[in-house]
């Protein structure tokens, strides 16, 4: 069976699908036509750039004096190979690889590129991991799985404490200024000469050399390291180019501060534009108060044709767009696409954002997201049709299958293709736990078809199946949906929200709330908090989607406990495991709670 999805934009795909629909119910979905050819691994791509545009910008920060310090795609050759023999000279290898504890930065792209260019694996980690776990914990369970031969930071005084507990015998530490003792210097490094040892490691490389560890967020549990190989990224920017086809012919363009250390910063967005020979213009600013303004300013040098944000980001930029014509103006005046991930995006966010688009071009301009995961490397459904609403995650790329399996009521996602991690360095049980029989990695995801009667019309995220539980009437509650509509409806008084009520009649919601709301006055905030919660329980439509009681997490999630992500993000399992007591209180007691 075949069909056709509609397309409205030649920029993007056209894809068609076949489907094996199994007596049990399963599914089987793929795109008709197979994956592109592509180059093996990435440093072909560096080489292919550096031959043919060796002027042209790779990576762009801005300096001290305010202006940009771009490195070249020639540049970045040469200092790639000369990095690289570095290393290796250190005795870093397939077995002693690079971790980085710091965050972006040139001399941070530089080492991951270096490494990737001469077969030496690399580890970026949350600095969190470094500077706010106790002592160092996340940080040093890592350097005991990966035992790496040499650990960079860019300023060593920042990480000095760090580095005391993780640097061992027989471990080099690199910074770039303020350097710790016996540190080695990043500028000395790179003045090293390539060597013979590195042009054969180069010559070596194979798809199935390992170019990273990526740690996942721990928002299913504690953080593995997924392999990540050549194979798996190539074909996933393979995948990615397919789906933005304007990149085949002009190179992508963007300004990112996403975090390399995520799959969707490191792999999806930093190798889009080095596979694509485009500019990325490194963006110091968050999506947070007194650092958002740095967005802005580079937003206001560079006008993207791609574009990344977390919603919370683009929450804060609608904002801006709508009262600086001038911003507005530059944002748009090349943009091809606004991506998001990370969270669900309102759906005032969406309106607002797409009506910006038709005041400053005169057409829509495409606002989608996507699903994938770390070990989805992590580009895996994607969605290219204007659509009114936030949320679609689209249908599955070109050269993988996705296998649809009915679990409780719901459509359990798993994937299967080139651009899946073989498995968890240094676990083979985790690794074994999260294939099925046929091969196919277990996202963890539902997903709710768009069209039931047809799946080329793209699927809308379910929840997590490992979050998800059931009420005392037997009915299954989507956490991840009714986590997304609550705190939507909370509209910017709560962070985040933990939500209960396994085998209670009733859903409920520990709310942690957000620093604006801090600000206000206790019984301001309490009315305020009520209101909302009585508005959003008015428009659910069910008990497994109505929270009728809620109270204030009164300590802030924890780190070290696993509760909270390095994304930022609420691990809800951990949080209900740790949190047996409020729950209690919650429908046990009456003072403190909200009710509808």
């Amino acid at each position: 069976m075949k069909h056709n999805a509609t397309q409205t934009n030649p920029d993007f795909w056209s894809p068609e699908f076949t489907y094996e629909r199994r007596d049990d119910g399963t599914v089987l979905m793929r795109q008709r036509d197979e994956l592109p050819a592509h180059m093996p691994v990435l440093a072909d791509y560096l080489d292919k750039w550096a031959d043919e545009t060796p002027d042209r910008d790779w990576l762009a920060r801005r300096g001290e004096d305010g202006n940009w310090q771009r490195i070249t795609y020639g540049a970045a050759r040469d200092k790639a190979a000369a990095l690289g023999s570095a290393l290796l000279a250190m005795g870093l290898g397939p077995d002693r690889p690079l971790l980085i504890l710091s965050e972006n930065s040139l001399e941070h792209g530089l080492l991951g590129l270096a490494c990737a260019y001469v077969g030496i694996p690399f580890a970026p980690i949350s600095p969190a991991y470094s500077l706010v776990s106790k002592g160092a914990e996340k940080a040093k369970s890592i350097v005991d799985l990966l035992k790496p031969g040499a650990i960079f930071a860019d300023d060593g005084e920042m990480f000095a404490s760090a580095l005391d507990v993780l640097a061992s015998d027989g471990c080099k530490v690199i910074n770039t200024r303020n350097l710790v003792s016996g540190a080695v210097s990043f500028a000395d490094l790179a003045s090293h000469t390539p060597d013979e040892v590195g042009a054969a490691a180069r010559a070596a490389l194979n798809a199935e050399t390992v170019v990273k560890y990526l740690f996942t967020s721990g928002s299913t549990g504690s953080p593995k390291a997924v392999i990540n190989t050549n194979r798996m990224i190539c074909a996933m920017q393979t995948m990615l180019r397919d789906f933005y086809r304007f990149a085949q012919t002009e190179p992508p363009v963007t300004v990112d501060w996403a975090p390399w250390n995520h799959t969707a910063g490191g792999n999806n967005d930093f190798y889009f534009i080095l596979t694509n020979g485009g500019t990325f213009y490194l963006d110091d600013g968050r999506p947070m108060p007194g650092a958002f303004d740095e967005t802005l300013r580079a937003l206001r040098d560079v006008a993207c044709n791609w574009y990344f944000n977390v919603p919370v980001g683009y929450d804060m930029l609608v904002k801006e767009l709508e009262k600086d014509p001038e911003l507005a103006r530059v944002f748009f005046s090349k943009l091809k696409v606004m991506f998001y991930a990370g969270a669900g995006m309102a759906q005032h966010t969406w309106d607002r954002l797409i009506a910006l688009g038709k005041q400053y071009t005169g057409r829509e301009i495409l606002l989608t997201t996507a699903l994938g995961a770390t070990e989805t490397a992590p580009f895996a459904m994607g969605w290219a049709e204007l659509e009114d609403k936030a949320g679609k995650v689209g249908v599955p790329a070109r050269g993988l299958t996705l296998k649809l399996v009915p679990t409780d009521g719901k459509l359990e996602a798993r994937l299967k293709g080139p651009s899946i991690t073989p498995g968890y360095y240094g676990d083979p049980e985790k690794t074994a736990e999260v294939f099925d029989e046929e091969g196919f990695y277990c996202l963890g995801d539902a997903l709710r078809p768009a069209d039931p009667d047809d799946f080329s019309r793209g699927f809308y995220f379910d929840g997590r199946v490992a979050e998800n539980f059931k009420l005392s009437t037997g009915t299954w509650v989507t956490v991840g949906a009714v986590r997304a509509k609550l705190v939507d409806a909370f509209a910017g008084l709560i962070r985040d929200a933990v939500i209960v009520g396994e085998n209670e009649a009733q859903l409920g919601a520990l709310l942690w709330v957000s620093d604006s709301a801090h600000q206000m006055a206790p019984a301001d905030l309490n009315q305020a908090l009520s209101e909302r919660l009585k508005e959003a329980a008015s428009t659910a439509t069910g008990s497994a989607s109505r929270v009728r009681r809620a109270m204030i997490l009164p300590h802030a999630p924890s780190f070290d406990k696993g509760e909270l992500t390095e994304k930022g993000s609420l691990n809800q399992r951990a949080m209900r495991m740790h949190n047996t007591e409020l729950a209690s209180k919650l429908y046990n007691a009456e003072d403190d709670i909200f009710k509808a």
